[in-house]
């Protein structure tokens, strides 16, 4: 045996959890790389490095796993302390401190981590498995070395040894930045892989996301990174209108997708994601979002988890979830008092893809940014505004009879919240609070419905392959009905909905009508229906995005005769872009903090409180569904509520 003094070197042993080396006779052998001056024994067959370093190399088969017995050795020369611990995997890594970045370079690929650590404390026992064994990295301990020496022992985690990493390194941030970390809880699921992961991509594309990015996807299916790269990448498209580098855009994206095989046990899998979270942000500050697509039953679990476990104290939080927002006012007040108590209002956005459309983001922009509009926006001028959203065959219908139906889906949230867009008060600014405090004023202001005034229907169950068959089911799947709102701008000004699955199209529509001209001296030109002549103020999503406003001119030719035309803003014509899908939009305001397209819980409970006389009605059975053909224009009765208003209907 010889004594060396040095103040640095690398010791190779194969199978260890701890770096790799690409120098080492053993080949993948880990690296532990310790500072400052101290003595170890070293066998004689250990070859010494240049410029004063000395390497710890040894010949094949089984005398590198004697240097097993030389760390412990190191170790316990060194006088660091550790509590006894328990075999655990190398992904619980919690402190991980990097060494000046001279000494680092070619010796070791720092793993870093955030919270408050310093060292790195090797258990005994883990050392003592020998070979192959995975030891695991414990927080530092806060007793300083007894031999009054600062010692910093750094490990470098290879990213093969954490867990579902086999297939790809592990992200570590190393410049410092701010990090945006995005986790989709329910990854497999259809959502996630049809809409969530395509719009993530598509931000990724336009350049909406930072580069230092790094998307989680977590389940419970047993998969790898490249499984989880495997399933997205087929639903991932680039912009139509530009496709530069497409192939490399993608390919970086998917670079920075990770899977997390959650188990069972959201609160150790919560931990897991937290600890992976770190890993990659390293003591830069952090973002985090949260995006829970998971099933309306596993939701407290999941979003109780994450506030305990997966949240950053170096940033922000945010958690994204889907509609239905409960199943009556007193569910919906539960699960809001629930959330309120693990996270701050501010943290919890409420997603409904429908707001996400350009139309909704249309309907300010023209009546505050026009002044011909907005002397207008009142019940002095305006007769009726319809809100039209019908769905066709193509459209799922399944959720539909598992309780909750349009009301709770469609009109709860997406309908309610772009009347109160319609008919809110001017906002002091853009902000998302000061918005949304005027909507919930317009849902307070709102009358509560009576049965008179609303038409349920359901359409004809049949057994084709497209729809369901639950003849006895009374969950309705078309609502009909006349609202009013109770202020001094809206009075008696009726707002009409229709909202259905299984109709004739697919359409989505805001009709804003107007009064009739007071003393019309060309009524006598207009013809026996004077409806026909009614200015219109048309917001179209679906068929074709569209502005239309619908006047009345003087037919080309001799004599006076009047007709009613269309002043139309066709977007595909006018602009030469893609439009963006709705995940795209509110994805990219859950970045940004912008949440006037999100229901507050205030929203929420506003909302229920209009519905809820109409779904007692349904529970007594007081209220039954009209049946109506599938493909058909919906129930009869919708007509003749609509004339009862004297609202003209639209056809379709």
């Amino acid at each position: 045996m010889m004594t060396m003094q040095f103040s640095h070197f690398p010791a190779h042993c194969p199978g260890s959890s701890l770096g790799r080396s690409s120098d080492s006779p053993c080949p993948g052998a880990p690296v532990i790389s310790i500072r400052r001056s101290t003595s170890v024994q070293v066998p004689n067959n250990c070859s010494s490095a240049a410029n004063g370093q000395g390497a710890l190399y040894f010949g094949a088969g089984n005398i590198c796993r004697r240097f097993c017995g030389l760390k412990l050795r190191i170790l316990e020369s060194l006088k660091i302390k550790h509590p006894r611990r328990k075999h655990r995997p190398v992904d619980e890594f919690k402190s991980i401190k990097t060494q000046e970045k001279d000494e680092l370079a070619g010796h070791v690929e720092a793993a870093q981590s955030a919270e408050r650590a310093s060292t790195v404390n090797f258990t005994k026992d883990s050392i003592e498995e020998g070979a192959g064994t995975t030891s695991r990295a414990g927080e530092s301990s806060s007793e300083q070395p007894q031999s009054g020496i600062s010692e910093e022992v750094v490990a470098s985690i290879d990213s093969s040894h954490l867990p579902q990493m086999a297939s790809s390194r592990y992200p570590v941030n190393h410049i410092g930045e701010s990090s945006l970390s995005i986790a989709v809880i329910g990854a497999t699921g259809e959502l996630a892989k049809g809409k969530i992961f395509p719009a993530l991509f598509a931000l990724y594309y336009s350049g909406f996301l930072p580069d230092n990015v790094c998307i989680f996807g977590y389940s419970r299916k047993n998969l790898t990174d490249e499984d989880l790269r495997s399933i997205i990448s087929s639903t991932l498209t680039c912009r139509i209108d530009h496709q530069e580098n497409c192939a490399e855009k993608m390919d970086s994206f998917l670079s920075r997708t990770y899977y997390l095989n959650g188990g069972y046990d959201n609160k150790e899998g919560m931990s897991k994601l937290n600890a992976k979270m770190k890993l990659f942000e390293g003591k830069a500050e952090a973002k985090r979002i949260f995006y829970l697509s998971v099933p309306q039953e596993a939701l407290l679990d999941v979003a109780s988890s994450v506030a305990n476990y997966a949240q950053t104290q170096k940033g922000w939080n945010r958690i994204i979830i889907e509609k239905p927002f409960g199943f009556d006012a007193a569910s919906s007040q539960k699960l809001t008092q629930y959330l309120l108590s693990k996270f701050e209002e501010n943290q919890i956005y409420r997603i409904d893809h429908l707001l996400g459309k350009n139309l909704i983001e249309n309907l300010t922009v023209l009546r505050f940014s026009n002044l011909v509009f907005e002397p207008l926006w009142s019940r002095k001028y305006i007769r009726n505004i319809q809100v039209i959203l019908s769905e066709d065959l193509n459209m799922r219908t399944g959720k539909y009879f598992e309780g909750y139906g349009i009301i709770r889906d469609v009109v709860h949230s997406h309908v309610l919240q772009t009347i109160a867009l319609l008919a809110m008060e001017p906002p002091i600014s853009l902000q998302g609070e000061d918005i949304r405090n005027e909507k919930v004023k317009v849902l307070r202001s709102i009358r509560k419905l009576e049965p008179s005034d609303v038409i349920l229907g359901q359409y004809k169950a049949t057994h084709g392959d497209e729809v369901d068959v639950k003849t006895k089911n009374r969950t309705p799947t078309y609502f009909a009905a006349a609202l009013f709102v109770d202020n001094a701008r809206w009075d008696g000004v009726p707002f009409m909905i229709r909202t259905g699955m299984g109709l004739i199209k697919h359409r989505m529509e805001i009709r804003i009508q107007f009064h009739h001209v007071p003393g019309n001296i060309y009524r006598e030109r207009i013809g026996h229906n004077i409806d026909l002549a009614t200015n219109e103020l048309i917001l179209r999503d679906v068929p074709d995005e569209a502005i239309l406003i619908r006047v009345n001119n003087k037919v080309p030719g001799l004599g006076l005769q009047l007709d009613a035309s269309e002043l139309n803003l066709l977007y595909k014509d006018r602009y030469n872009v893609e439009v963006p899908d709705s995940y795209e939009h509110l994805l990219l305001d859950v970045i940004d903090g912008d949440s006037h397209l999100f229901m507050r819980s205030d929203e929420l409970a506003a909302a229920w409180n209009i519905l809820t006389p109409i779904l007692n009605e349904i529970d007594r059975r007081n209220i039954s569904p009209e049946l109506y053909e599938l493909g058909g224009r919906g129930p009869v009765g919708a007509y003749y509520l609509w004339a009862k208003h004297r609202v003209q209907w639209a056809e379709d």
